[in-house]
């Protein structure tokens, strides 16, 4: 049977992508590999959002060609939109298929590939299912490519969604993730207009559904309604991710981004006090053209003293064709200490958080087998190890106690 691997670079709209590939190559009668080196096909869904995500897939494209240079690769994602003239002389790989053509790879990679028998192993990709229902975006931040590789905001239907919703619960899944370029502006190129509040109403009133995960949220985008609708129903879950790039008014207006931090941390009190156990994060970007000190340290400040218990920290990463790629930039040593300390700082929070955790029970999907023990993740996104289970099974809905926190894992025993 022929054997493909889906490996993911960047979003998780990528990954909603690679979910919904993998069955249908499963229902096509393709194995689905769980190591890239036993596979006889490799997709490569990749990311250009940075220079550091072109560099990964780039090596990882190298280290196929030097380990097992008999893998046909197929590349596909941003990366392929932006290069694809450059991946298409790459000896390593068979075809290229750039963002505008994904709707096609299942079909191409059928007609090289051929077909088989009937085949579909869920727990060889994912315990989560992952549903995407928005792609593109129209914001035109001052720093993103994105717009230019994903094109205009595209919605998909909400009927569609729902129905995507029911067949994967049917299938078994208990938690579904979704997934956006922009989330937020779910609905509101569609006639008649919809929104994600209108697409969130629809989902929890599916019997058989769970939980249901928000992937990134955008400030801008999180009208009264809908985040009253975040606090209250309870199959939403408490992890609420959002893309809030800086806190600086002076950077904010630089980002072309109508944001203030009083409206940020309006929203972040609200979310904290309507899920208390709610886990809260942000994308941050350290280092921004025309970033000083002074902005930075009012970033710093906060985070610090916001509600929020984890952020991601980029480097600011100059992108050819964005404005910011032409302005001054920061020299590289200071954006690196900046972001060096603002990776301490969520450390620290993010530890603190799991620790008021502790002796607490929460409910959380199994995700992983890890030799004797199991992995959980629970709705507020910690991840807990259970050993002594045997009895327990990927995408299985768990109650766990926590025990013990750590960094990154932490431990727990289910009740």
């Amino acid at each position: 049977m022929t054997s493909v691997f889906i490996h993911n670079f960047g979003c998780r709209v990528n990954q909603a992508e690679a979910f919904d590939w993998s069955h249908r190559l499963g229902e096509a009668g393709i194995s689905m590999a769980r190591d890239w080196h036993q596979a006889d096909w490799v997709v490569v869904n990749a990311c250009a959002l940075t220079a550091r995500a072109e560099a990964d897939v780039r090596q990882f494209l190298k280290k196929i060609q030097r380990e097992s240079p008999g893998t046909r690769i197929l590349v596909t994602g941003c990366l392929a939109e932006k290069t694809q003239e450059e991946l298409a002389h790459n000896s390593a790989v068979l075809r290229v298929i750039p963002n505008s053509l994904k709707d096609n790879l299942v079909a191409e990679l059928l007609a090289l590939a051929g077909t088989g028998q009937r085949h579909q192993d869920r727990s060889v990709f994912r315990s989560r299912a992952l549903v995407k229902v928005q792609d593109g975006c129209d914001a035109h931040c001052t720093f993103c490519i994105i717009p230019s590789l994903r094109g205009k905001s595209r919605s998909r239907p909400l009927e569609q969604v729902v129905e995507c919703a029911r067949a994967v619960t049917e299938r078994g899944y208990q938690e579904i993730v979704l997934a956006g370029i922009h989330l937020c502006a779910y609905g509101l190129d569609q006639e008649p207009q919809k929104s994600l509040l209108d697409l969130l109403q629809a989902l929890v009133a599916i019997k058989d559904l769970r939980m249901i995960r928000l992937s990134s949220l955008d400030p801008r985008l999180l009208p009264r309604p809908l985040l009253e609708c975040l606090v209250t129903e309870e199959k939403i879950c408490p992890h609420f991710h959002l893309s809030l790039q800086h806190a600086s008014e002076p950077v904010l207006r630089r980002m072309g981004r109508k944001s203030t931090p009083a409206e940020y941390l309006e929203i972040l009190n609200f979310l904290r006090t309507g899920r208390p156990e709610a886990s809260l994060g942000a994308d941050i970007i350290v280092g921004f053209p025309g970033e000083e000190e002074a902005d930075f340290i009012f970033l710093r400040d906060f985070l610090r003293d916001s509600p929020l218990n984890y952020f991601h920290v980029f480097s600011f990463s100059p992108r050819a064709g964005t404005p910011a790629a032409g302005w001054k930039q920061v020299p590289e040593n200071i954006r690196k200490k900046r972001s060096e300390e603002l990776r301490r700082l969520s450390r620290e929070k993010n530890l603190a958080f799991k620790e008021s955790f502790i002796g607490r029970e929460l409910a959380g999907i199994v995700i992983k087998k890890r030799e004797t023990s199991f992995e959980v993740l629970t709705g507020n996104y910690l991840k807990v190890m259970v050993e002594g289970r045997p009895d327990l099974r990927p995408g299985q809905l768990v109650r766990v106690v926590i025990t013990e926190v750590g960094p990154v894992i932490s431990r727990g025993r289910v009740s």
